[in-house]
C-alpha cells in the first residue's frame, strides 16, 4: 500500500514536535495532532495501513499518541502496543479510548475485533491500580497512569444521560469501585467506553 503523507512522516522522523491520532476517521478529536487512517476520504493527514505507517516512523520520534474507538478494529493488539511504544519518546503518554464490553452497541459492528474491560491493557502494561492482578504473558513496557469508565447516552435521552453521568462519578470515585462495577453491575448499568492513559 502507498502511504499518502510521507512528507509528514519525514517531519516526525526529524523529531519535530509531532503527535499522532490513530484511526481518526472523519472526526479528528485533536486538531493539532497528525491524523492517521486507512480511509482516503477521512480527515487523516497520513493515509495508510496503521502498521505500515508506524513502521516508517523512527524510534523515539513521537510526542503523544491518542486514539478514539480504533484499537477495537485491530486484530494484533500486542503488535500495535509494541509499535506505539517504539515510536513514542521517553516519558511520553498515550491516550486510548475504547468501547467497554458491556456497551450494547459494541457487538452490532462487524468490524470490531476485540473487546475491552478495565483489566485488558494490564496484560500489556504495568499497572498498580487494582487489587486483582492479571497473568504476565509478555514483557510489559507501558505504565498505566489512569483509567476512567465513561457512561453516556445520546440526544434526546437527556435524563438517561444525566443519570449515567452520576453513575460515572460514583464508579470512578476509586479504582476499587471500578472493580466492584465490572464484577457486579456492568450488565445492569452498561458502560459506554473506557479511557486509558499510559506512559512510556
Amino acid at each position: 500500500m502507498i502511504i499518502k503523507g510521507n512528507e509528514l512522516i519525514n517531519l516526525i522522523n526529524s523529531k519535530k514536535n509531532s503527535s499522532l491520532e490513530l484511526g481518526c476517521g472523519n472526526n479528528k478529536k485533536n486538531k493539532n495532532y497528525l491524523g492517521v487512517d486507512v480511509l482516503e476520504n477521512s480527515s487523516a493527514d497520513i493515509v495508510g495501513e496503521i502498521f505500515e505507517v508506524l513502521q516508517n516512523i523512527n524510534d523515539n520520534s513521537v510526542n503523544t499518541i491518542s486514539s478514539y474507538h480504533f484499537f477495537e478494529h485491530i486484530d494484533d493488539q500486542k503488535k500495535l502496543f509494541d509499535e506505539c511504544y517504539r515510536v513514542l519518546k521517553k516519558n511520553s503518554e498515550m491516550t486510548i479510548v475504547v468501547p467497554h464490553f458491556s456497551n450494547p452497541h459494541f457487538y452490532s459492528d462487524p468490524t470490531h475485533r476485540a473487546n475491552f474491560g478495565i483489566f485488558t491493557f494490564s496484560y500489556y502494561s504495568n499497572e498498580n491500580l487494582y487489587f486483582r492482578k492479571v497473568p504476565t504473558y509478555w514483557k510489559k513496557k507501558f505504565n498505566i497512569k489512569k483509567i476512567d469508565l465513561i457512561f453516556k447516552s445520546y440526544r434526546p435521552k437527556y435524563i438517561a444521560h444525566a443519570f449515567k453521568k452520576i453513575l460515572q462519578l460514583f464508579f470512578n470515585s476509586s479504582y476499587f469501585m471500578q472493580e466492584i462495577y465490572e464484577e457486579n453491575f456492568c450488565y445492569l448499568f452498561p458502560c459506554y467506553e473506557i479511557q486509558f492513559i499510559l506512559k512510556k
